[in-house]
């Protein structure tokens, strides 16, 4: 098992369309990783969940991918989301984004079978071998309807060798813990749950995966030097700060609330692309007094 190759704040674009004719808007992209980097986030993850990754043809997903991986052109670490029902379709997009560039790739099982434990494991060993780029396994059961257990995630970490990292994103500290636990801190996860991120760092998580830097960077960031700085109390303080916002964009749909939040702040990333519906006005208002109060 191999150490962390990124850590810190990994920050998720959403990915922009045009209001015109709703094509990726690659001009409003370049511009949001631009200043996603210039804020000082460690690492970049487009085609995320927040990302509409699961709403974009095989043409657009390639065409973010290569737009995202042409703006950030290595300044920090790119992670480039994967997802697809089949195994097929995860290698294809796996292999692109090795050629384009990406530094790891995080790979999100999704089906509408039901999947067992071993055809899990053959999905990652086919995407894990057909690449030399670092896997991230992502746990996500809310959006993908796998759910993992840490013993699971330990076995991909340790059957194939280019499978590092977790990102873990089911809502549940304890597994945090596990995971730690089994490996004797020596397996890198990464919280994936903005409500949990003050907890998931006392578990001894080696990032935070997350949208809100869209929005607010400066604070995220403060949060997580402080975390660093092992100074907890204040930790603990800043953090009570960020968890109204963040407890927002989950419970509106992180498209649908980065992307009104942006416009808020003067970037035009169009609308969710349906059946994503845009943010309510009266909510829209709600989230401009909240990042307000920030």
């Amino acid at each position: 098992m191999e150490g962390p190759t990124i850590g810190g704040v990994i920050a998720y674009p959403v990915t922009p369309f045009r209001r015109s004719d709703g094509a990726v808007d690659t001009d409003a992209l370049r511009a949001l990783i631009d200043r996603l980097v210039a804020s000082g986030v460690h690492g970049i993850a487009p085609l995320g969940s927040a990302g509409e990754s699961a709403y974009l043809s095989d043409a657009e997903w390639c065409e973010v991918a290569e737009a995202s991986l042409e703006a950030v052109a290595r300044r920090v670490p790119t992670v480039v989301g994967i997802s697809d029902l089949t195994t097929e379709g995860a290698v294809r997009r796996a292999r692109f984004a090795e050629r384009a560039g990406a530094d790891v790739v995080m790979v999100l099982p999704v089906s509408y079978w039901k999947l067992s434990e071993r055809e899990i494991v053959s999905h990652y060993g086919a995407v894990a071998e057909a690449i030399a780029l670092p896997v991230m396994v992502y746990n996500n059961p809310a959006t993908s309807g796998i759910d993992m257990s840490p013993d699971l995630l330990i076995r991909l970490v340790s059957e194939f060798d280019n499978v590092t990292m977790v990102k873990e994103s089911s809502g549940d500290v304890q597994r945090m813990h596990r995971l730690h636990e089994l490996t004797d801190g020596r397996l890198p996860f990464f919280n994936g749950s903005n409500p949990l991120a003050l907890e998931a760092f006392a578990a001894g998580a080696t990032g935070w995966c997350t949208a809100a830097p869209c929005l607010f960077p400066a604070e995220i960031l403060a949060f997580y030097e402080t975390v660093r700085a092992g100074d907890l109390a204040d930790a603990r303080k800043q953090f009570y700060r960020l968890l109204p916002p963040l407890r927002f964009l989950m419970a509106n749909g992180l498209p649908t609330a980065v992307k009104a939040g942006l416009a808020l702040q003067g970037l035009d990333v169009g609308e969710p692309r349906r059946p994503l519906l845009p943010l309510e006005e009266s909510r829209v208002r709600q989230l401009e007094a909240l990042l307000a109060q920030l």
